[in-house]
């Protein structure tokens, strides 16, 4: 578990994946896997499975506890995280729905062009070292 991981940066990443959730639609694998793993030290597996043990109701009981037997969710970081990420959607859906259409998908293709390019340097990098 990684119960270091400050209740702050928690905090963060939930107040992240809601907003982007309410602006985009986006939140799980695009938002909170990745912060898990780069902001917070998370193995994948650890971080797919505090993933979906956030997102348990709408993904599924089944996964999440296949990923729980395995030792691989935070059950500490998926209630903090999912706390911020349901207050932050709330209120940037808000936002959004006053956003023209069009600022929203230059925003959605520009989010997921910089972090597409980010994965694939970052993956290069890392199997450069190994």
């Amino acid at each position: 578990m990684n119960n270091e991981v400050s209740i702050l940066l928690l905090a963060f990443i939930g107040i992240i994946a809601g907003t982007l959730s309410g602006f985009m639609g986006i939140g799980g694998g695009i938002v909170i896997v990745p912060a898990l793993i780069y902001l917070a030290g998370y193995s994948q597996h650890m971080a797919i499975g505090t993933s979906l043990a956030i997102l348990l109701p709408p993904v599924g009981l089944a996964a999440v506890l296949e990923y729980y037997n395995k030792g691989h969710v935070d059950i500490r970081s998926a209630i903090v995280i999912a706390i911020f990420l349901f207050a932050s959607a709330w209120i940037s859906a808000r936002f959004a729905n006053r956003v023209d259409e069009v600022y929203l998908k230059i925003g959605f293709g520009l989010f997921l062009t910089f972090l597409g390019l980010y994965t694939v340097i970052n993956s290069l990098l890392q199997f450069n070292k190994g």
